[in-house]
């Protein structure tokens, strides 16, 4: 009997397979470049699906249904030789517990991405050196969607992650790469991590957890206590937004939210849809009209 326990164990075992963190759709946008050989664009498409996905970033097990669903898309702008300018959309999402929705955790446009490449290289990364922007900025956005990840289930369980973002940025300023110095932009890289490794944004970070864990996972057993948390946090974003103004990483979330947060309000009391009105319009002024139809 107890070999046959023994046996069945290691069955099992067996038939775990385990897989890299990251189910990473990429597309490589060519449609602004003349010319009809594509060649290289599809090159470069498999090469960073590849660098991606087949990479372990964390030392941590992921079973190939625990992968973090998310999307790269590089758009080229201009191409010089190996020189390629372009812009990157970042995005990553998770699903809601015992629901078939997925919530947008991360949406994030990168403006200033420049890179060289030249067909069949091998996208390769040293950890403790950079010396190509394309893979240093592939990796700054694989931590910083497992980051976003884990602190949507966790309190600051991201943290590991974005130090590691945080360690990729100090390099690539030390190499003099673009895109990465501090105060060149409001909306770039450094001014991310920047945020998020931030002791002023520790309350944003922790609401972030329970929006998700305690809010949105909330919805669909007691759809009053779920909003109940989502709104008792929302002056969080008022009170970062006022201490950093600008603020990035709360700009990015509302990026990410706006439409979920409009939908989750426009079925709760009065109190609520004004409160959350108020914090919203007060955070986001552009967004007025689309906060506006909560009280639809």
């Amino acid at each position: 009997m107890k070999k046959n326990i023994l046996t069945l164990i290691m069955i099992l075992l067996l038939g775990t397979t385990y897989a890299q963190e990251l189910n990473c759709n990429i597309q490589i946008n060519s449609d602004q470049i003349q010319g009809s050989n594509k060649s290289v664009f599809n090159t470069l498409q498999k090469s960073v699906f590849e660098f991606v996905n087949n990479r372990n970033w964390t030392e941590l097990k992921y079973l190939n249904t625990e992968k973090i669903e998310c999307s790269m898309n590089i758009i080229i702008k201009r191409v010089d030789g190996e020189v390629f300018t372009s812009e990157i959309q970042v995005q990553s999402r998770r699903p809601v517990y015992n629901s078939v929705y997925n919530t947008t955790l991360f949406n994030f446009k990168d403006n200033s991405f420049t890179f060289n490449y030249k067909e069949f290289d091998q996208l390769e990364m040293n950890e403790n050196t950079i010396t190509s922007n394309l893979t240093a900025v592939l990796a700054y956005y694989a931590y910083i969607i497992i980051g976003y990840d884990m602190d949507s289930y966790s309190r600051f369980g991201g943290t590991p992650y974005f130090q590691a973002a945080e360690r990729i940025v100090n390099m690539a300023q030390a190499a003099d790469l673009s895109g990465w110095k501090a105060f060149e932009s409001t909306r770039n890289r450094y001014a991310l991590i920047n945020n998020l490794t931030d002791e002023a944004f520790k309350k944003f970070r922790n609401y972030f957890y329970e929006y998700h864990r305690l809010g949105l996972d909330e919805l669909t057993l007691n759809v009053t206590n779920g909003r109940a948390k989502i709104a008792a946090g929302l002056p969080v974003l008022r009170e970062t937004n006022r201490s950093r103004p600008s603020a990035i990483a709360i700009a990015t979330f509302l990026d990410a939210k706006t439409d979920e947060i409009v939908s989750i309000f426009s079925n709760a009391s009065e109190k609520e849809k004004k409160e959350a009105v108020e914090v919203l319009t007060d955070v986001n002024p552009t967004q007025t009209e689309k906060y506006a139809k909560i009280y639809k």
